[in-house]
Order: structure tokens, then C-alpha cells, then sequence
């Protein structure tokens, strides 16, 4: 996926909220700016791209105790320059959660989200408030395959009712995003 191709995936994605409509509008206007939106140097807002790892039977999803947040998380990760966003969250997904194989439901993009990040420290440098133009995709894998949390960025991993997972995340904003994506789930899951 290049630039272009990442333009024209946001451009087709339907919204299901007021959410997903104004953060679509949001993103692609940023999008307009060129491949340098894919980079955190771009110190307002940046690309971003998560992942909803849910099982074969969509009944779990697994999520990361992130560190930086304090609290239960889905994977995803900056872009840094790969317009590839499905490659990112896939990468990300493996690295966050130490699973050696998820793979895409669909390569459609399942939500967006703009959302906003605090200031705080990373590695010891100050990362000033911005905002990440998040591409969520949904991916599936074994529940029963390992998994590790990664040293630095998450201390625990693992899989949740879908219901639950919503409930163990101590961050309310998203929590509603958490429930956006589990209706989704259920509202493909019910149309197969």
C-alpha cells in the first residue's frame, strides 16, 4: 500500500458513527500533506495503526498492560513512514504480544480513530500533546498460542471476553472506542 492506495482506503471506509464520519474527514485532510504525515516528526498528529486481534470464534480479543498508559490496550504502533498501515498493525500486533502468526479477517480498514495523546516522557525525551490518525484493522489469531509481553513497552499480555475487555481498560475514552469495535465485531460476525 502506498500513500495514494492508504488515501483511497480512508476515502472508501464507511462510517458507522458521528465518530467515525469526523475522524475520517480529519484524516484525510491530514493525508492531504503528503508521506510526511507518516512520520512522529510530525509533531501535531501523525499516522498511526492498531489492530483488534479477536479469535476464530470472535468471542476473545487479546490486549497489552501497557507501561506509558497504565492500563489494558489493543497493539498498534507509528507508522514511521510505511504507508503500509495493515503491515504496521500486523508487525505491531506480533511484537506487543509475542503471537508468531496473526493474520487479517479482511484487509479493509475496520475503524478510524483520531486520538489524543497527552504529554509525557518516552526513553527520557519529552514527546510534546498530539494527536495519532489512527487506522484500526481486525485480526485473528490462535488463543492458545503463547504469548510474552515486551520488555519496555507492555508487562502483561493476554486474552479477554470481548465484553470484558472493554471493562479492564481504565481509560474511558477508549472504552467507548473498545465497544465501537466489539459491536462491529458482532454486527460482521452475525452477517457471516
Amino acid at each position: 500500500m502506498d500513500m495514494k492506495q492508504l488515501e483511497q482506503a480512508v476515502e472508501q471506509f464507511e462510517p458507522i458513527n458521528d465518530q467515525e464520519s469526523c475522524d475520517r474527514a480529519i484524516i484525510l485532510e491530514y493525508l492531504k500533506q503528503g508521506k510526511g504525515i507518516l512520520l512522529r516528526s510530525q509533531l501535531q498528529a501523525h499516522v498511526t495503526a492498531s489492530a483488534w486481534i479477536t479469535n476464530k470464534q470472535r468471542n476473545k480479543v487479546v490486549l497489552a498492560y501497557h507501561t506509558l498508559y497504565d492500563s489494558w490496550a489493543w497493539t498498534g504502533g507509528h507508522a514511521d513512514g510505511q504507508a503500509d498501515v495493515l503491515a504496521v498493525a500486523m508487525r505491531e500486533a506480533c511484537e506487543e504480544t509475542g503471537l508468531q502468526r496473526v493474520q487479517a479477517i479482511t484487509t479493509d480498514i475496520f475503524s478510524l480513530e483520531v486520538l489524543a495523546v497527552q504529554q509525557h516522557m518516552k526513553h527520557g525525551c519529552f514527546v510534546p500533546a498530539h494527536v495519532h490518525l489512527n487506522v484500526t484493522f481486525l485480526l485473528e489469531a490462535d488463543d492458545q498460542a503463547p504469548l510474552y509481553a515486551r520488555v519496555g513497552e507492555n508487562t502483561q499480555v493476554a486474552w479477554f471476553d470481548i465484553d470484558e475487555a472493554v471493562q479492564v481498560s481504565k481509560e474511558p475514552a477508549m472504552q467507548r472506542i473498545y465497544q465501537k469495535l466489539n459491536d462491529k465485531l458482532r454486527r460482521d460476525s452475525e452477517k457471516a
